[in-house]
């Protein structure tokens, strides 16, 4: 039994669970999720940590969760340009907060993936490698991943030329070749390291 289904069982309902995408790219947003899903949604069976499971089966999930009637989702970005003036953790906590803002119920406790909590009003949980064993927060990291990747694709289109569509704004080879060629753009973060002086690679960056 997981934890989440111990707590259910002892009456903690609702819950939610809480996930981030984009703590480590070098560009973009951060984004959160929070997601409810009503204890007797099949969905639980099928939710798994985002980095797990391939594209196109995210992509999947992610519709199965957002158009289901037993699923609840709040979903919430801190841009680069906030990031850069908090510092990237405070900005996670920040869109982590603002995800179960927009729950449409409110949930009594929450499950955040991890070793830090946002300030939330209700019980906080943090799990460690949560997105793994939680399902909902297994959802969570399913629905800020895909919602952080969708953004970083139409990125791609205004600023052509990095590969946002491909790295998603990850520190990857090909990432640091295209800040090397065109320097970094608008959604770059200019606090993080390697952005304004590109690092040489080392076999194996992805």
């Amino acid at each position: 039994m997981t934890l989440e289904e111990s707590l259910i069982n002892r009456g903690l309902w609702p819950l939610c669970g809480i996930d981030e995408a984009g703590r480590g790219p070098l560009a973009g947003p951060v984004f959160a999720a929070s997601v409810i899903i009503s204890p007797t949604s099949p969905l639980r069976k099928l939710v798994k940590d985002s980095k797990s499971i391939s594209n196109s089966k995210r992509e999947r999930i992610y519709e199965l969760l957002v158009s289901s009637k037993d699923v609840y989702t709040g979903v919430a970005m801190v841009d680069e340009k906030k990031i850069d003036e908090i510092n990237i953790l405070m900005a996670t906590m920040l869109a982590m907060k603002q995800s179960f803002q927009l729950l449409e119920i409110k949930p009594v406790a929450a499950l955040i993936d991890g070793n830090r909590a946002p300030e939330l009003p209700c019980e906080c949980i943090p799990v460690i490698k949560g997105d793994k064993t939680e399902p909902s927060i297994s959802a969570a990291s399913i629905v800020a991943k895909v919602a952080r990747d969708r953004y970083m694709t139409e990125m791609e289109s205004l600023y052509p030329g990095y590969g946002f569509n491909v790295h998603k704004g990850y520190p990857t080879k090909g990432h640091y070749d295209a800040i090397r060629r065109l320097g970094a753009c608008s959604i770059h973060r200019m606090t993080f390291k390697g952005v304004l002086e590109p690092k040489v690679h080392e076999k194996g960056i992805s």
